[in-house]
């Protein structure tokens, strides 16, 4: 098995959405201690936002790809080597003005490509991911999981749309929240933990 971690807080080990990621890490090497795992922090290893050349790089024969697209498709390549072996993926989703970070979303843009990860077809769009399990750790000062705030929430909605185009429905979600309001936030993490000890694989 392989499992691929995306590290997308800047924060670093202060981040709360790293350390849910990491807790959710831990647990599934621990049912699945062979597991091959690899991380790719996007803050330290940003790829590059979607521009016009990554994007007829994409829809250029390989053979006919100049030295300039070939080094704008090699982003997009590398992220594919990463995640089209994975079996699972763990992404940390710290909510940035009610969606997911920057460098996140340039890293959906460079692996969401026609061909290899889905295709079109006479039946309409089909996702060509479709054996892969997905857990988000996501982090947000308010409660966006429920009540009158959960309609503002662009993390989980836009991930679960996003990932299923390309094939991923099989995605469960840890939210650590609240970690700016008083009454919740020294309970945060810890209920936010005590979630994913109490998870079955």
């Amino acid at each position: 098995m392989k499992l691929l971690r995306l590290i997308t807080s800047f924060k670093g080990n202060e981040s709360l959405s790293f350390q849910l990621g990491n807790a959710i890490v831990e647990k599934i090497k621990t049912q699945h201690p062979e597991i091959d795992s690899t991380t790719r922090n996007l803050t330290k290893n940003e790829m590059p936002h979607l521009n016009e050349l990554h994007f007829n790089s994409f829809m250029t024969p390989t053979q006919d790809l100049t030295a300039e697209l070939k080094d704008a498709v090699s982003y997009s390549d590398e992220a594919l080597k990463e995640l089209l072996p994975a079996d699972i993926v763990v992404i940390d989703v710290p909510m940035y003005n009610l969606s997911i970070p920057s460098s996140l979303k340039a890293w959906i843009d460079h692996i969401v490509r026609a061909g290899i990860t889905f295709r079109y077809s006479e039946e309409g769009i089909e996702g060509l991911l479709k054996d892969k399990k997905v857990f988000l750790a996501i982090a947000s000062g308010g409660i966006f999981s429920e009540g009158p705030l959960k309609e503002f929430d662009l993390t989980e909605k836009y991930l679960r749309n996003v990932l299923g185009f390309i094939g991923i429905t099989d995605i469960t979600v840890f939210r650590v929240e609240g970690t700016a309001m008083p009454q919740f936030k020294d309970e945060a993490l810890p209920k936010a933990l005590e979630s994913v000890a109490a998870y079955s694989l």
